[in-house]
């Protein structure tokens, strides 16, 4: 539909008027863009999106709702598999926080965006024009070179859509470079033509992939005959008055002067600008107030070279410290407040904005400094009511030159927090005529917060770059963001072995335990039915030691935890307690699966990895529950080699875990020996994935430990029922986690090793002279039955439902229960000493011995 121009509340009216330009589209577009002229050859009007964060200051929760939000659609378009081998790329310098936001609401897709700013030592994995913009040359340079190289959907981010011509620049290169079947092309706005929007149609046929649109509205904008003359003319006019006639506004500088205001300069053609000082009256250098965000050590600034889901998951638990630190630093009767980027450092400080805003009363708003000129006007009628120019403070490529902060001037902050990146922490920022000055002059308080800039490690002599997580559903039946795997994926690797023939080799020292896998145990009707029972039993009582082990951690090891499970028991556990974290206090926390093998430690390239994206201070390791102690000191042994080997500090090796038996650990749910239903079955309550494999012929020095994902046993899949039914649970368990959080606070939980003590009895008392022959607890007495060869199991007297299933698989198997007086553990289950195909028999079932 046709949109009047000649309401005097569109800041579009001022140029439409004018110049005769229409807006003809949705109903929402006039909404989201207004109107404005610049210095430009190839188009003289600017289309000025008041969402983007640009040229307008805007609410930042309102900039990144939009980006969000697009992203969003995107994920509902390709579907959750295909979105997560999506990668996402963002145009600089405008759509760069556009396109991150993007990104977040795809979820898991890796964000590059193009840069002007090229980086020595890292080769362009791509480049292309824009030919309308004010610097045409945009490189892509990803530190990984292979994150364009994926076969998975493209999605290219602008915040307007105008001719095409950049998207299809874009995608001829990079399908030239790497190839793929579909491109998904987003903004904010499509003012493209008819024929502009064929074109599109017919380029995607030309390469055979398929080219979708996402916009969150669309139109065109129809140009009279000599508008480029005539928008050139009224620029040429305006600047003029404004260089004849400084002193007519007390804020003008001529144009050609270093720095300054630009506003409109007689009543003849606007109202007066606001009233302020002139920059040139400020001689000296204003207070600047420097903040130390703490940024994230490691964590890239924004996409220039690459931002990973797991970059994205750093950032997010670094937030709320970073926003706290900023509303410190801010005057406590400030009543509004500027965050203001820089050029192409968009999205970190969006991010910062938006958690700010949340945490103070005073009014916060978010926008960016630019290189585009554009002439400014004080009317309402027209987009861009004032504008501070200053010198380019980067040393950028093409040498130095004028920059612009819009909308500032007048605009009443009490407050302006300026954001840079290192790189752009220069003497020129600092100087007279520098950005900090022209701030200083139209608001009372200025704060400097400087990111370091994020420059690619290039040297040889670095290691490897280690992969990033596996995630669901291509890896795992867990959705993405419950849990990221520090795994490689050997699926397609045949690791199955007999149970018998595993037991033999494991016992007469020719393989380790980890070096193949168990036959996938498929449960019975009758035992899924045991397995479910169990779970409406106990599913308050788990619910109620998630809850517990949950609070226990974020009160005394970390606000925002890095969770790190030890998979694959302690997978489940981890996820349940990331759900408690969101369930209770809206909180994301990130959640990882490591592998730890007895013997050989934990994957020391996982806690590369980890040491690389987290402060290690903040991981937790987590399990299901201890048994004898064995992996607790495993772990404990294994991260002091790594620290002192890798010259890294901070891990806590502690495990918290759900169930505490054998009083191996402080950080616990509970230390009753009760049944946890996820330790009844195997990978199909563990989101299909295997137990961890570690073999020098398939894993090598700079690889993670290994495991399968077990697609074709998706039918008989439990994994997230297991899950929705504890979470289901929380909300009635809630006043009991409280109460036994303050009781745990007071006591005392200094491990006992009680339990330790009771296997070295129980191994010397039945002849078997070897703990690791000793599995005590239910959930390691279900393990012994479904994947070792049992002799016998010991149950304590009057053990009740608890052991339904283990009595089940123990019939199955013709294994012995002896039912004890006097036993620490619920039961405990004996792998067969000793252990020879003859011993038992052919078949693997148990004999009297």
């Amino acid at each position: 539909m046709n949109i009047a121009l000649n309401n005097g509340d569109w800041s579009g009216s001022w140029v439409a008027d004018r110049l005769g330009v229409e807006l003809v589209g949705d109903d929402g577009l006039r909404s989201l863009l207004g109107l404005a002229l610049r210095r430009n050859p190839k188009r003289a009007h600017l289309l000025v999106s008041s969402v983007l964060g640009k040229h307008v200051p805007q609410s930042p929760s309102v900039v990144y709702g939009h980006g969000f939000a697009l992203g969003r659609r995107v994920r509902e378009l390709l579907g959750d598999e295909e979105a997560a081998r999506a990668v996402v790329v963002g145009y600089a310098e405008t759509a760069t926080g556009l396109g991150h936001s993007v990104a977040d609401g795809v979820g898991l897709a890796p964000y590059l965006h193009s840069t002007r700013r090229p980086v020595p030592g890292i080769a362009p994995a791509g480049g292309f024009e824009e030919s309308h913009s004010h610097a045409t040359s945009h490189l892509l340079l990803p530190e990984n070179p292979a994150l364009l190289a994926g076969d998975g959907p493209l999605v290219l981010v602008d915040d307007e859509f105008s001719t095409g011509n950049t998207i299809l620049n874009t995608i001829r290169d990079l399908h030239a470079r790497y190839p793929r079947k579909r491109y998904v092309v987003v903004a904010l706005v499509d003012m493209r033509s008819a024929a502009d929007a064929g074109r599109l149609t017919s380029f995607a046929g030309e390469i055979d992939a398929r080219v979708d649109l996402v916009a969150s509205a669309s139109g065109t904008v129809r140009l009279p005959e000599g508008v480029l003359e005539k928008g050139q003319e009224l620029v040429a006019r305006y600047e003029a008055l404004q260089g004849v006639a400084p002193e007519a506004d007390a804020r003008c500088n001529p144009p050609g002067a270093r720095g300054g205001v630009e506003s409109a300069a007689t009543a003849a053609w606007a109202r007066p600008a606001p009233t302020g000082p002139h920059p040139n009256d400020n001689r000296t250098t204003p207070h600047v107030t420097h903040i130390d965000l703490h940024w994230p050590r490691g964590l890239p600034d924004g996409g220039r070279h690459g931002f990973t889901p797991a970059h994205r998951i750093r950032l997010e638990t670094a937030l709320p410290t970073m926003a706290a630190r900023l509303a410190e630093a801010l005057p406590p009767d400030a009543r509004r407040v500027l965050t203001l980027g820089f050029e192409e450092l968009m999205y970190a400080p969006l991010r910062v904005a938006r958690e700010l805003e949340a945490l103070v009363t005073a009014e916060v708003r978010y926008s960016t400094t630019t290189r585009s000129p554009v002439l400014a006007v004080d009317d309402p009628g027209y987009a861009i009511r004032s504008r501070l120019v200053f010198p380019a403070h980067d040393n950028p490529a093409d040498g130095p030159g004028e920059r612009y902060a819009y909308n500032v001037a007048g605009a009443g902050f009490d407050a302006v927090v300026v954001f840079v990146d290192s790189a752009g922490d220069t003497p020129e920022l600092h100087a007279p005529d520098g950005l900090l000055a022209r701030l200083g002059a139209h608001a009372p308080h200025v704060l400097l917060a400087v990111v370091p800039s994020y420059v690619p490690a290039l040297t040889e002599e670095s290691p490897a770059m280690l992969p990033e997580p596996l995630r669901g559903p291509a890896f795992s039946s867990y959705p993405p963001e419950d849990v990221g795997w520090l795994l490689q994926d050997l699926s397609d690797v045949t690791l199955e072995a007999p149970t018998e023939e595993r037991e033999e080799a494991i016992q007469s020292g020719g393989a380790h335990y980890a070096e193949s896998l168990p036959v996938e145990y498929q449960p019975s009707e009758r035992y899924q039915a045991l397995f479910h029972a169990a779970l409406e039993t106990s599913a308050a009582r788990i619910a109620q030691a998630v809850g517990v082990v949950t609070e226990t951690v974020m009160a005394e090891r970390s606000p925002r935890p890095v969770l790190v499970s030890l998979a694959r028991a302690g997978t489940p556990v981890g996820v349940l307690m990331r759900r408690w974290a969101r369930f209770r206090y809206g909180v994301e926390l990130p959640h990882y699966a490591v592998s730890i093998v007895r013997g050989r430690g934990i994957d020391a390239n996982a806690l590369r990895w980890l040491a690389a994206h987290h402060d290690p201070r903040d991981v937790v390791f987590v399990d299901g529950w201890t048994g004898k102690g064995a992996i607790t000191r495993e772990l404990a042994d294994a991260v002091e080699e790594f620290e002192e080997r890798e010259g890294v500090s901070g891990f806590d090796p502690e495990i918290a875990v759900l169930a505490d038996p054998g009083s191996c650990v402080r950080t616990y749910g509970t230390r009753e020996d009760f049944l946890i239903p996820s330790a009844c079955l195997n990978s199909t309550v563990s989101g299909l994935i295997s137990r961890t494999v570690l073999r020098s012929d398939l894993v090598g020095p700079d690889d993670f430990h290994g495991a399968k994902f077990y697609r074709e046993l998706a039918g008989a899949d439990v994994s997230v029922a297991f899950l929705d039914a504890i979470a289901a649970r929380f909300e009635e368990v809630v006043d009991a986690v409280d109460e036994a959080v303050k009781e745990m606070a007071v006591a005392d939980r200094t491990p006992s090793w009680e339990g330790w003590a009771a296997v070295e009895r129980i191994s010397e008392e039945y002849g078997i002279h070897d703990v690791n022959l000793v599995k005590p607890g239910v959930g390691e007495t279900t393990r012994v039955l479904l994947r070792r060869v049992p002799w016998k199991i010991l149950a304590r007297a009057g053990a009740g439902a608890d052991l339904d299933h283990v009595r089940l698989l123990a019939e199955q198997r013709g294994v012995p229960v002896e039912e004890v007086g006097e036993l620490p553990y619920t039961c405990v289950g004996l792998i067969h000493p000793k252990y020879t195909r003859g011993a038992t028999g052919a078949d693997g079932r148990a004999v009297n011995v």
